[in-house]
């Protein structure tokens, strides 16, 4: 009797079954159907069209002296050149690290230093930011690349530049990459402890996990057209519903480069768009532009979103005015979305993360003092008791890049600890009531109160600050700072205009209000307690008793208008 040798299956497995390959066999299968059409150029690819453009990219990465292994950092906008470096990345064996096209000039030259890139690319768009990002890193990338017109590209280190059209190798097979489905593929970079950014490293198998499990949740196929509402460089931009399940499946993707509530619903309309993936605040621009001037969105089959819950009457009108079937998942950036809200499961469970994902475990486990709870010790199943959200899944990578003692603190023992707190009833279905941590969520981005404190702080006219979030309906939640002055002439028009200027700050991340005090709470050994602020933001916000600096809700780019949440 024979026993069973699964070496072939291993070697096929590891070898073989990769993200990239999954997409080569639509350059064939689906060699005619469009993969990415860009309403901006009216410019269509076809599966063939993009494979071989993909290829001569890869290829000349490569004579740039792109090495698998090494890393490509590019900071774009939803646009089709993103699309092409995603997979062309991958194709050369390099590592893609998309990042947030918000950060300040010194928040991308910490992600420069920190990736150490072989090639940097940026929109022209931000090149006042990223000349500035070149300026203070330390790391000199060998190339870097502009995407878009304007004056020609240049560093201030006189260093090699290029255009995005100048990158693409005229012929030659595409390059050959040897290793296993758990070499890097992409690095997506999110929020740190102190607000700096961490990088989360993805592999193929992850990939795939991903593509697999939105085209399970969507029920995605090859004839369906996707369009993000929320930028790529997120895991919930470029893996849901994005190009990641998109060209696995051999669907269509519809770039929108920025957010405009009015151009996408005339997308919809006009491209045929059958899934809008986005935040609450995405949908509830969608509802009053569509209840202002209507459009036939009898196409949609489904409305995507995630970030924050859904409340009930949200819901309830989505349903009505933009489409019936809506969905709301709930997730990470280490591990994309664990839990999910079905059209099922609405209204009835609206305001709630839904429940675990079809590979995914989660609990809800007891908050300990000193240490950090077993999946086992699991608070009761009664919606009430409190405790913190762990999820386990194959689309979590389990590491952080260069952040040992973050990396420690976030996973144990095959478990990510999210830092979220929830209650869970007898179904499953987690509510999420708030945080370990002090972080606010303010339209999809994660905002780190000690980084903007500390920001504030350096003002020498500041003594002190706490940074906290209030509830905001359009938001999520709005960045509030209440203000000990060092001096009696500061006024909030003076630390407005230092967090402008400051270049470690993004402007997303600014305080759209200030209230000057005396003193912020604080532990008798003189901790900052953020959840006192909290309470008492949202009743002094209400009672007008903070300075505001703008219209609640503008979030210009640093240096760029007219990208949005």
């Amino acid at each position: 009797m024979t026993t069973y040798d699964p070496a072939a299956y291993r070697e096929f497995f590891e070898r073989e079954f990769t993200y990239l390959a999954g997409f080569r066999r639509n350059t064939h299968r689906y060699a005619d159907r469009v993969a990415m059409h860009c309403p901006v150029t009216d410019t269509s690819w076809t599966y063939a069209e993009l494979g071989t453009r993909v290829d001569r990219l890869a290829v000349g990465l490569t004579e740039a002296g792109v090495r698998p292994g090494d890393v490509v950092v590019y900071q774009l906008y939803n646009t089709p050149e993103f699309a092409q470096l995603y997979l062309a990345t991958q194709a050369c064996g390099a590592v893609g690290a998309p990042i947030n096209f918000r950060l300040s000039p010194g928040e991308t030259a910490f992600i420069l230093d920190d990736s150490r890139p072989r090639v940097f690319v940026y929109d022209t768009a931000l090149a006042e930011t990223a000349s500035e990002a070149l300026e203070r890193a330390e790391h000199r990338p060998d190339l870097v690349v502009a995407v878009g017109g304007g004056e020609a590209p240049s560093r201030p280190d006189g260093g090699p530049v290029a255009r995005f059209d100048e990158l693409f190798a005229s012929e030659g097979p595409p390059p050959t990459v040897s290793g296993t489905v758990y070499e890097e593929t992409t690095r997506l970079y999110t929020s740190g402890t102190t607000g700096m950014p961490k990088g989360v490293p993805l592999n193929s198998v992850i990939e795939i996990f991903t593509a697999h499990d939105v085209i399970m949740h969507f029920l995605l196929t090859p004839e369906d057209r996707t369009l993000n509402m929320t930028p790529w460089f997120h895991r919930g931009g470029l893996y849901a519903g994005g190009p990641n399940p998109a060209f696995y499946l051999g669907a269509q993707i519809v770039p929108m480069r920025a957010f405009d509530p009015e151009l996408c619903l005339d997308y919809v309309e006009r491209f045929g768009i059958t899934f809008l993936i986005g935040a609450p605040t995405n949908l509830a621009m969608l509802a009053n532009v569509q209840s202002a001037r209507p459009r036939d969105l009898s196409g949609l089959r489904g409305i995507v979103t995630m970030g924050a819950p859904l409340e009930r009457e949200a819901a309830l009108r989505y349903q009505e005015i933009l489409c019936p079937r809506i969905f709301n998942g709930y997730g990470t950036t280490e591990a994309f979305w664990n839990s999910f809200l079905r059209p099922a499961d609405l209204p009835e469970h609206a305001g709630s993360a839904g429940r675990a994902c079809t590979d995914d475990d989660i609990a809800v486990v007891k908050v300990f003092d000193d240490r950090l709870a077993s999946p086992h010790e699991t608070v009761a199943k009664d919606d009430a008791e409190v405790g913190e959200v762990i999820v386990r899944s194959p689309k979590c990578g389990y590491a952080y890049a260069n952040a040992p003692e973050q990396e420690a603190a976030k996973f144990h023992k095959g478990w990510l600890y999210i830092g979220d707190l929830a209650t869970w009833d007898s179904e499953e279905f987690v509510t999420i009531v708030g945080r370990k941590d002090d972080m606010i969520v303010s339209g999809g981005e994660n905002i780190h109160p000690v980084q903007v404190e500390e920001a504030l702080n350096e003002h020498p006219g500041i003594d002190d600050s706490m940074v906290v979030g209030i509830p905001h309906e359009q938001w999520g939640q709005l960045v509030v700072a209440y203000v000990v002055p060092a001096e009696d002439a500061l006024t909030p028009d003076d630390c407005d205009r230092h967090c402008r200027g400051h270049p470690m700050l993004a402007a997303y991340k600014r305080p759209r209000g200030y209230r000057l005090v005396d003193a912020l709470p604080v532990t008798a050994t003189g901790k900052k307690v953020h959840y006192k602020a909290r309470q008492q933001a949202a009743s002094d916000y209400a009672q007008g008793l903070f300075t505001g600096t703008e219209p609640a809700g503008t979030s210009e780019t640093p240096r760029t208008k007219g990208a949005t949440r």
